[in-house]
């Protein structure tokens, strides 16, 4: 099948993030011209060699408002989206605007992912593990259930961005995870939550370390997968992975066939991240959630061959099919800053680790962090030897915010 040349026009909405930046690097690199939209100046996608054009996006506006008029004037094929609001803004426009296709999922589908309770459910029906969760309700005898739990717990809220307007007008900062190691703990974690009226859900604490798997869906099926583990997150308690490395492919394929078959259940289309937490003692595998979106680590992805964004624009506009397995590179990419600030945090308190896990020590974790520039198969979630001006960028809006 002969492709067009020159390929139609992508646009990516969301390169103010290493996920957007990576998504124009991959489109770029296989020749898409890419208009890349961006909320700052300083939109670290936007000053890659990959893209064609730059566009600041209005404020306060909808999408419904202004964006029809640029894919009408660009010619844009195809639409990518990275953040989880534009995704639900996009989520209730029609799936083609003119003749661009806008590869994003869904309302009814991406209401399931985003409640981690439903996501819950459709994992227990084909077969996944998943911690035992409980949704405190306001009048529930909250003293009663919080006895019975087996300690440490894990509060993370079902839908978060459902929470963040509520959290910010209530003055409660919003927590991806907080932990409990007591009945009294959690209570007091609670009682916070108490006048808002709603509270997060309430999860045992499960061992292991943290894996992904990743796939492409189309029409119920995966076009393209891959795995990774955590090896360092921030905060150091649990958050966004600061450094992680591939898995082999042949490695976890029974897992990975129940992942395939959960977001084919669920009905999914495009690509998506099953989280995990496997422990390797037990053999078991513990459902986090599902990331309906491209995720934070997807430039390790990436960088190791594993194409996701352009396995999506060959699918939805060229109509390629499958290309079959491929064969991936083993590597490691590191989020260079949020890995400085987890080093930081843990020379300050090497007890931040909490859930009753052990103390991380300094010396160590210094070592570890120093050895990792040396390291030859480690790329970066921004910084690229080929395209260098991102990385200036971002430290160029850094410096001017410290001037503010």
């Amino acid at each position: 099948m002969s492709r067009p040349h020159p390929l139609p026009p992508a646009i990516v909405l969301g390169v103010d993030t290493a996920i957007g930046l990576t998504v124009v690097r991959e489109l770029g690199r296989f020749g898409v011209p890419v208009i890349a939209i961006g909320r700052s100046a300083y939109s670290v996608g936007g000053a890659s060699r990959y893209s064609s054009r730059f566009v600041l996006r209005p404020k306060d506006r909808a999408l419904a408002e202004w964006l029809p008029d640029l894919i009408a004037e660009t010619g844009a094929a195809a639409l990518f989206s990275i953040s989880e609001g534009d995704l639900l803004e996009l989520s209730s426009l029609p799936e083609t605007i003119g003749a661009c296709r806008v590869l994003t999922p869904r309302k009814a589908k991406l209401d399931i992912v985003l409640d981690k309770l439903k996501t819950l459910d459709a994992a227990r029906a084909v077969g996944i593990l998943t911690p035992e969760s409980w949704q405190p309700r306001v009048g529930e005898p909250l003293a009663e259930r919080a006895a019975t739990l087996a300690y440490p717990v894990v509060l993370k809220w079902s839908d978060p961005p459902a929470m963040f307007a509520r959290l910010d007008a209530a003055g409660i900062a919003f927590e991806k995870a907080d932990y409990a190691r007591t009945p009294d703990e959690l209570l007091r974690r609670l009682a916070r939550y108490e006048a808002l009226g709603d509270y997060p859900i309430v999860q045992t604490w499960v061992g292991g370390y943290g894996f992904g798997q990743m796939l492409m869906m189309a029409d119920g099926a995966a076009r393209l997968r891959f795995q990774h583990r955590r090896l360092r997150e921030f905060p150091a308690s649990g958050g966004v992975s600061t450094l992680c490395a591939t898995v082999p492919a042949d490695l976890h394929r029974e897992q990975m066939a129940k992942s395939e078959a959960l977001l084919a259940a669920i009905g999914w289309d495009g690509p998506a991240m099953v989280e995990y937490r496997h422990d390797p003692a037990t053999g078991r595998y513990w459902l986090m959630e599902i990331n309906g979106r491209f995720w934070g680590s997807l430039p390790l992805a990436s960088q190791a061959g594993a194409c996701f964004a352009w396995e999506q624009y060959r699918h939805a506009v060229l109509r390629e099919p499958a290309g079959g397995t491929i064969t991936y590179r083993p590597r490691r990419a590191r989020y260079a800053i949020p890995d400085t600030k987890r080093l930081v945090q843990i020379l300050r308190d090497p007890d931040i680790a909490g859930a009753g896990r052990p103390p991380f020590s300094r010396w160590r974790e210094a070592a570890s962090y120093l050895a990792e520039f040396l390291n030859p198969r480690t790329g970066y979630y921004i910084w690229s030897w080929s395209d260098p001006k991102p990385l200036l960028r971002d430290v160029t809006g850094i410096l001017a915010k410290l001037k503010r």
